[in-house]
């Protein structure tokens, strides 16, 4: 893990992409997916030492078990790309794979690259956090936080974003 230098973190994060192999319109096309799909909703934050958000973003994708959920964020000096791949077993203890890669200017002019990968365990609805750069920091310095729920897939989340989806696109 990283640790997070003072002015690593920019205000100004940008998520450059959220990926998902799946759509909503795909589940329908394709037999027997539906039941297997779940939602993974993602909560990116940059926690400032003071305790504020500066930053957030929520993304929510549909997924089949095995299939990777990534997302990227970007900042002036700093680029992390997180892949979260869900695996369900029959028990209800599921499993999530995390896997990150953080580019980071260092003082010098250098770049210095990091990767990680975790195994959490986690059940349907049970809020899990992942810290690309780690959870330990100097005091008032800025933290990166991502917010992760594994959810079932239902009609009823089709239904919602179908509606979403006509509501953005009405005048």
């Amino acid at each position: 893990m990283t640790h997070i230098g003072k002015g690593i973190i920019p205000m100004g994060i940008i998520i450059l992409a959220v990926t998902a192999n799946l759509g909503a319109q795909s589940l329908e096309d394709l037999p027997g997916i539906r039941e297997r799909a779940v939602i993974l909703r993602i909560v990116s934050r940059v926690i400032e030492g003071n305790q504020t958000v500066s930053w957030d973003s929520e993304n929510i994708n549909i997924t089949i078990p095995g299939r990777p959920v990534g997302i990227k964020l970007v900042g002036s000096n700093l680029v992390v790309a997180v892949q979260f791949t869900p695996f369900l077993r029959q028990s209800g203890q599921h499993t999530l794979v995390a896997q990150g890669q953080i580019w980071l200017n260092t003082p010098d002019g250098g770049i210095s690259y990091s990767s990680t990968m975790q195994t959490i365990p986690l059940e349907f609805m049970e809020q899990v956090y992942f810290f690309p750069l780690g959870p330990m920091r100097a005091e008032n310095e800025p933290l990166i936080e991502i917010q992760l729920v594994l959810e079932p897939y239902s009609e009823n989340e089709r239904s919602e974003r179908a509606t979403r989806r006509r509501n953005q696109s009405s005048p």
